[in-house]
């Protein structure tokens, strides 16, 4: 409204917002609008703080300020925060995307594929099952195994987004391919199948009554037959890095877990890095200030470096394994002690500079010294990585190595 309100006049406006219109999947749905149609600039802009009032019951919000036109205009300036309860400090600069940092107004879109040639990333598997395939805890597993011992080579581990950071497993029931005649002679298991079979039937989604025809298995399956690499959909934004390992295929990982199928050493040490990290900052959703890691949007979009030498392939694939070997050393603690902003080990912080070392020598010859440079740097890739002439020689590239 108040970009057609100033449609063709010099007049600015300003608007306190939630955060989510400048990350994630917002931004292709409302900038897209504002830039095309009424070709609004951004003129000013709060990053993301804190916003409180002094009303009863109040509850404190995050927030960004953003300052507008329907023309360009210099003297645009960033406020930046270092914590979002710190002061602003004022950053000047050429242009202010709708990301609000210093790039041309480009907008990350949803990609179903990924756009460098890398693993697919899946979601995990989601049960949709009332509760009925789960056990909360090792005790319950075990009270239902003592009234149906035959089920327990039907019972895997199983873990959601929140149980995989702090280190915490429970108990399915996965049914996959199990013979009727087996299933027939385990009277506790045909119970809890006829209640999800229920469940679903009683849905109001139609989608959900369908998957009554298939009540032993989940109703989404994801699950690989081989490691796979973990990635929880929520983490807290206080964290250097988000939690990422590797999982074993007997571990069923629920739909709040994105999954990399037979990743590589070398696509864990991508991932794990403060490059990557700077992406995930700046361009996924937020659950209040906590990432919302998304394959749709972050990894597909995420522009991996091309043309890496063996000798800096090596480089990444050798620190990811250092990451990998220290976090080992600590055994007993979980990913949520070992990458917390105060207990994590001097040794993990230490190889996981030496990591980001060896990721950003993938990219250019100098090593990147601020989060400015990392973001503006990987925002003109992704523009080259994105543009039609880029995709048609890769397209070329990909049929030449097939002949």
């Amino acid at each position: 409204k108040a970009a057609h309100y100033c449609q063709d006049t010099r007049i600015k406006c300003a608007f306190v917002s939630t955060n989510s219109i400048s990350q994630g999947e917002q931004v292709g749905i409302l900038w897209t609008e504002l830039i095309n149609k009424f070709r609004t600039k951004i003129i000013f802009a709060h990053r993301t703080f804190k916003w409180s009032n002094e009303a009863k019951g109040n509850a404190a919000v995050h927030v960004v300020i953003i300052g507008f036109g329907n023309f360009d205009a210099g003297n645009k300036i960033i406020f930046e925060y270092d914590n979002v309860s710190s002061e602003p400090h004022e950053l000047k600069v050429s242009n202010i995307s709708p990301y609000l940092v210093d790039a041309r107004d480009l907008i990350v879109r949803n990609r179903s594929t990924p756009l460098s040639s890398v693993p697919q990333m899946v979601w995990g598997n989601k049960p949709t099952d009332g509760g009925n395939f789960l056990f909360a805890s090792a005790s319950e597993k075990e009270d239902f195994l003592a009234k149906e011992p035959k089920a327990e080579k039907w019972i895997r581990p199983f873990v959601s987004g929140e149980d995989f950071i702090k280190g915490h497993f429970r108990y399915c029931l996965w049914l996959k391919d199990i013979p009727p005649n087996e299933l027939k002679e385990m009277p506790e298991v045909r119970k809890r199948v006829e209640a999800v079979k229920a469940m679903r039937l009683a849905s109001v989604a139609e989608a959900t009554r369908r998957k009554a025809l298939t009540p032993t298995i989940f109703a989404q399956i994801s699950q690989p037959t081989g490691n796979y690499l973990a990635i929880p959909e929520v983490s807290s934004e206080k964290r250097a890095y988000i939690p990422i390992a590797f999982m074993p295929p007997d571990v069923i990982a629920s739909n709040t877990i994105q999954l990399v199928p037979n990743a590589t050493l070398y696509i864990f040490g991508m991932i794990v890095s403060s490059m990557h990290m700077t992406w995930v900052k700046y361009v996924c959703g937020r659950l209040k200030s906590d990432f919302r890691y998304s394959n749709t949007i972050v990894y597909n979009n995420y522009p991996f470096p091309q043309n890496v030498s063996e000798l800096n392939y090596k480089k990444v694939e050798d620190a990811a394994q250092k990451v990998l070997d220290i976090r080992k050393s600590y055994h007993s603690s979980s990913l949520a002690d070992l990458y917390n902003s105060i207990t994590m080990p001097p040794d993990l912080v230490k190889a996981h500079y030496a990591l980001d070392k060896a990721v950003d020598l993938c990219y250019r010859p100098q090593l990147f010294t601020t989060e400015m440079n990392r973001i503006e740097f990987l925002f003109g890739l992704y523009e080259q990585y994105s543009s039609p002439m880029f995709a048609a020689e890769k397209k070329v590239k990909k049929t030449d190595v097939k002949k």
